[in-house]
């Protein structure tokens, strides 16, 4: 028996010692990104574009970390701490580039569900005399943000669970129609959910199956009720955010600095509100008091999250896809790597550890991410000087926002979340691409009205999930002939489709040599696609074409598609970058040979003749 437990030691420590520094150091840096990408940072190169996106993404930051507290129905003071603590954890566990994690529409709106039903606005025992030790609010308002504060622990821990057992794995059933109907819905939640404040109206919070509908019944009976000074304010801040927005992006080439009208539309209404005094002299709602400085970490209440668990459950669900669809626009628009795991674990760890610090849910958010692709930021580094700026406010400007309308505020919700609003162009895509794609979008959409985002999202995937089911059993697989050529099989990433191919190390007739007579012909390859397996395809199938398509000839590689039916020609010319390239479809595998081979030979004999 010693022997015995000896021999175990001894193999234990042997692969201990096994385990090699190099081992430990790429498993460090493949769970914290930071470490990888921090020192090579180009000081020189990077510092001014990241420095300057900064600045513009920290006003966004500050913005709507006010406005989506107040969605949240938590004191606003807590979305400027939203919107610093998760952009810091994510910027050293998270791989998207142009990813600003901070305050999220979407996940406001559903940690706001549990904020109303545990700590409703009928102030049972809390007045607004009652303060706490903590920033000198009420006790009523850290009993809201506590709730919050538990989903979001709650939320994360989910998102970490699932990283542990590599679900990220499992995003591939998230299709970009489910993505885009779920986004959208959600985001006419949200301004559903601001008309009361848009139209200075008092409403009690309504929630639940159908309170979509609820939401506009009470309006319209209420009608009579509506501010005018309210609604009024809210037209003109909404047409002047818009309109500066758009003049920014139709400019943005012309201009080094778009104007950060969201900052200066909340001085500006800040300054007359004070100065004409709306609270008291028309009864608009404003933001109140927001006290300076972070207070103490503080761990949220633990005995409530057995009540919270399908708020928690939605934050994790519904950030984390949001947040994945934005990060992989971002690898594949600047061509660099991204791991779904990888984003689990960051996602979920900037949900986590800000809830110690009084936070509410975070995720990426749509706006935030446009805007740093149109401030040119580089790196992660600018994600992090914002935070620098929001401490700033936090500790100097915040205060001085106190006169701020609610109508303001809404408006700025209302707006920053046109992006989503206007995926609504999708369906004329879907329509033309695959009839099936189009009704999930729809039916998709229609389940996040009546009921909510991720009975949406869990509607889409099991629709997903049946179709494929159904379609398999449909699908025709070809095998690769046997050719003159080179033969080779090209495989993808993606388990959308696999089709054989052929590659051919030839000339496709793009002769150089001008300027020389001894310089050689450089030769390109040539990938050919047996499309005539293609029995079926949606709108993911040929966003995946497509793709492979445009990588290819980045890297030189011509691609052929052989045995296109009149359908796949169609899609393709009218959802992708192949609209004006007719060269590209051939009747068959042997006539796009035959192509490859008669331009191979013209681009020789145009060399014969030059000597």
């Amino acid at each position: 028996m010693t022997g015995t437990k000896r021999e175990k030691k001894n193999a234990i420590w042997r692969k201990i010692h096994a385990l090699r520094f190099e081992d430990v150091k790429r498993w460090c840096v493949r769970r914290l990104p930071v470490l990888e990408w921090a020192p090579n940072y180009n000081w020189r190169a990077d510092l001014v574009p990241d420095t300057v996106s900064g600045m513009m993404l920290a006003v966004q930051q500050v913005t709507q970390g006010l406005a989506f507290a107040v969605l949240s129905s938590v004191h606003p003071v807590f979305g400027l701490y939203g919107a610093l603590f998760p952009a810091v954890i994510y910027a050293m566990f998270g791989m998207g580039r142009h990813v600003a994690t901070g305050t999220f529409a979407l996940t406001s709106l559903i940690s706001a569900n549990a904020v109303e039903r545990l700590v409703p606005s009928v102030r049972n025992n809390f007045t607004t005399n009652n303060t706490s030790a903590v920033l000198g609010l009420s006790d009523f308002d850290m009993q809201r943000i506590g709730v919050a504060a538990a989903v979001s622990l709650l939320g994360g821990l989910i998102q970490v669970a699932m990283f542990v057992l590599h679900l990220g794995s499992a995003t591939f059933l998230l299709t970009e129609p489910v993505i885009s109907a779920m986004t959208t819905g959600a985001a006419t939640h949200v301004v559903t959910s601001q008309v009361k404040h848009l139209l200075g109206m008092k409403m009690p919070y309504i929630s639940g199956p159908l309170g979509f509908f609820y939401i506009y019944a009470y309006i319209f009976e209420n009608i009579k009720s509506i501010q005018l000074e309210a609604l009024l304010l809210s037209v003109l801040s909404i047409g002047v955010l818009v309109l500066v927005k758009e003049l920014n992006e139709k400019f943005k080439n012309k201009i080094k600095v778009v104007l950060p009208i969201d900052l200066v539309w909340i001085i500006a209404s800040s300054v007359a509100s004070y100065s004409t005094d709306l609270k008291n002299s028309y009864g608009l709602d404003v933001v109140g008091h927001i006290p300076e400085g972070i207070p103490p970490p503080q761990p949220p209440p633990m005995n409530i999250l057995p009540e919270i668990v399908t708020e928690a459950f939605s934050v994790a669900l519904v950030g984390y896809v949001a947040s994945l669809a934005l990060a992989r626009s971002s690898a594949k628009k600047f061509n660099y790597s991204m791991d779904d795991n990888q984003e689990l674990l960051a996602h979920g760890l900037s949900n986590v550890i800000p809830s110690f610090f009084f936070c509410i849910p975070s995720a990426a958010a749509m706006g935030r991410t446009i805007l740093l692709y149109s401030t040119g930021a580089k790196t992660q580094v600018a994600c992090l000087i914002s935070c620098i700026l929001v401490l700033v406010v936090i500790y100097a400007i915040g205060p001085m926002l106190c006169w701020l309308p609610m109508c303001v505020l809404a408006s700025i919700i209302v707006v920053g979340l046109k992006g989503m609003l206007m995926q609504f162009r999708d369906l004329k895509k879907y329509w033309n691409v695959d009839k099936i794609d189009w009704s999930i979008w729809v039916s998709t959409y229609v389940f996040t009205i009546c009921f909510a985002a991720n009975v949406g999202l869990l509607y889409g995937v099991v629709c997903t999930i049946l179709i494929v089911v159904f379609r398999f059993p449909r699908a025709t697989t070809l095998s690769l002939k046997q050719m003159k050529e080179a033969e080779c099989r090209f495989k993808t990433e993606t388990d959308s489709f696999e089709q054989n191919t052929l590659l051919s190390p030839v000339s496709n007739g793009n002769c150089h040599g001008e300027s020389s007579l001894q310089q050689r012909t450089v030769e390109r390859q040539t990938l050919i696609f047996d499309c005539s397996g293609l029995t079926l395809f949606d709108y993911t199938g040929i966003a995946v074409l497509t793709q492979i398509y445009t990588d290819s000839k980045k890297r030189n590689i011509d691609v052929l598609l052989a045995n296109c039916k009149a359908s796949l020609i169609k899609a393709l010319k009218l959802n992708s970058r192949l609209e004006s390239d007719n060269a590209v479809f051939f009747e068959s595998v042997s006539s796009a040979v035959g192509a490859i081979q008669f331009n191979r030979n013209f681009c020789k004999l145009n060399e014969h003749t030059e000597v």
